[in-house]
């Protein structure tokens, strides 16, 4: 890990503790193990991502994964949206404090948010898989790429979304819980289109 990176991960872990006293942001019993449980959870995703093009975060809550990777990947463009304005506002405030110019706060609904063709859609505990790649078809570009971490059902999920939907998908182990999976998610099109 660069110094940099280092420094924004600090910053980040003081200015969490400090809000989350006042707004939910991770479970309180998370702050003792905020390393591995969040940060080591969201720098995983890394050597997943696409080696370019703009990515977005979906219900960003805390940030975890989009303001860690965006601190990880300063030269790509990151948009992280939140409609609960004080986690966007804790947001937009970690953003600055972290000095992170390649990031964008929306702080809208998803289904009103506009934005770029995607090289990389992520989302961590927003919501079922079927519903994910809803976003995913909407906001991916042409070569764009998924990446849901999920838990213990994810399997379950994904032979779900099989029924109305086809995809390429890629299965990588968590390296911080063994219930978990990541499902890295391409090629992604509704079934009969």
């Amino acid at each position: 890990m660069s110094p940099d990176l280092a420094a924004r991960l600090d910053t980040y872990k003081a200015l969490l503790t400090t809000w989350n006293a006042r707004i939910n942001l991770v479970a309180p019993g998370d702050l003792a193990s905020l390393d591995r449980r969040h940060l080591s959870d969201s720098l995983q995703l890394l050597p997943l991502l696409p080696p370019a093009g703009v990515a977005a975060d979906l219900g960003s809550g805390a940030g975890l994964p989009g303001l860690i990777l965006a601190a990880a990947e300063p030269q790509r463009a990151w948009h992280l949206v939140e409609s609960d304005r004080r986690k966007a506002a804790f947001l937009v405030e970690a953003t600055r404090a972290m000095d992170l110019r390649n990031v964008t706060i929306h702080t809208a609904r998803i289904e009103s948010t506009s934005l770029p063709p995607l090289a990389v859609l992520t989302a961590r505990a927003l919501a079922p898989l079927t519903q994910l790649l809803v976003y995913a078809e909407r906001f991916l570009g042409r070569d764009g790429v998924a990446l849901f971490p999920k838990g213990r059902n994810a399997e379950a999920e994904l032979t779900e979304a099989l029924h109305g939907w086809r995809l390429r998908v890629e299965r990588h182990p968590s390296a911080t819980d063994p219930a978990a999976t990541i499902l890295r998610l391409s090629e992604i099109a509704r079934a009969g289109a």
